[in-house]
């Protein structure tokens, strides 16, 4: 039987090379059908191939190497997967002279050869000459710390963070982006997360977050204010109709946008069970390129880290973005008393060649509303 050739698997039209960014096999490994081979980045995601067949692999390129679409990275040997590779002999040493043991084969190379029985004997009698004092060093002499590693290391950027900061850099430059600032009481959500928490893990499996309020939230929003759902084709204004929302989430390769469809005909329940499965996929480097495209609006959500207050930038070709903060207890003015309540801060970024100014901030309002009562999302007003 033939070998079998692996090799780099068509990503998408616009995808024609990529970086091996890790093998999950060593050269000479035996491996199982549709067991993970090696991870490849390129410019939009990071995927994962696995083996077509069981046999022994023969690497062809290494980690690290660009390769293209098409490309031979190894070869396995189907009619080899039972073997078991031979022991090789180990040569035999000459006999020791003069009765001497054998050198072990873990000493260094660089020992000194062993001296012969006559030698030794004339060096043991020869008393051993006291060896001269040390000079002594100055008091005042100052010591000299060594360096115990590099100070810099220098590496390639991957292609899909070459293409996270080309994105990044074009819509500063291409947009004419604009920030509007609020503040959410997040009070209500609060409460209605620890009233349901232990209920929706029963029965769904998965905790009830954030995420879910503020894309159902934001659906409500662009809905309600539809310039928002906009985007610029160059001189052609294009408006959608659906509510495709990207989600960032940020990985060891750098920030992806998996996308959740139709949010407005999802519950929070299956929003939850998206996002959970999206980010999974995006941070074990197995999402694919049609998890990445088509969202209409981006959410993202500093807070996590720690984030206060912030400006996120545009997702091309989208015309807006809300950036989520953490929650801070703070007090606030409620009916002309002060008290404390669990704020956040949001940031809606849009592009002004689409949006005025009063589409980003009436939209904001709807989405703070929404989030302060959410049973105007019920009710749809």
């Amino acid at each position: 039987m033939p070998n079998l050739d692996v090799k780099i698997p068509p990503m998408g039209e616009s995808i024609t090379s990529g970086i091996l960014a890790k093998w999950h096999v060593k050269d000479g490994d035996v491996v199982k059908k549709d067991q993970a081979l090696f991870e490849l980045e390129t410019d939009k995601i990071t995927s994962e191939s696995t083996a077509e067949a069981a046999g022994t692999i023969t690497l062809k390129a290494a980690a690290g190497d660009e390769v293209k679409i098409g490309q031979v990275v190894a070869q396995i040997d189907p009619e080899a997967r039972d073997q078991k590779p031979e022991a090789r002999p180990v040569p035999s040493s000459d006999p020791p002279a003069s009765g001497l043991q054998p050198r072990s084969s873990e000493s260094p190379a660089s020992d000194p050869p062993a001296k012969t029985p006559t030698t030794a004997k004339a060096k043991a009698a020869v008393p051993a000459a006291p060896l001269p004092a040390p000079a002594s060093t100055p008091a005042s002499a100052p010591k000299v710390s060594t360096p115990t590693g590099a100070r810099q290391t220098r590496r390639k950027l991957t292609p899909l963070r070459q293409r996270i900061a080309e994105r990044l850099v074009a819509a500063q430059h291409e947009a004419a982006m604009l920030t509007t600032f609020n503040e959410v009481d997040m009070s209500a959500i609060v409460a209605i997360r620890a009233k349901y928490q232990d209920d929706f893990v029963k029965k769904n499996g998965l905790k009830l977050g954030f995420m879910s309020f503020f894309i159902k939230a934001v659906v409500h929003g662009l809905k309600e204010v539809p310039a928002l759902n906009a985007q610029l084709d160059g001189d052609t204004l294009v408006e959608n109709h659906y509510y495709d929302i990207g989600v960032a989430v940020s990985t060891e390769r750098g920030l992806m946008v998996p996308v959740i469809r139709d949010c407005a005909t999802l519950g929070l329940a299956a929003i939850e069970k998206a996002i959970a499965g999206t980010a999974a996929k995006a941070r074990e480097g197995k999402i694919a390129l049609t998890d990445l495209e088509g969202g209409v609006f981006t959410i993202t959500n500093g807070g996590i880290f720690g984030s206060l207050l912030s400006t996120p930038i545009i997702n091309p070709p989208q015309s807006a973005i809300l950036g989520m903060h953490t929650i801070q207890d703070r007090p606030v003015a409620v009916n002309g008393q002060v008290v404390i309540r669990p704020m956040m801060y949001v940031a809606l970024s849009y592009d002004h060649r689409v949006v005025d100014g009063r589409e980003a901030v009436t939209f904001l309002v709807k989405v703070k509303q929404a989030l302060e009562d959410p049973t105007r999302l019920l009710l749809n007003f």
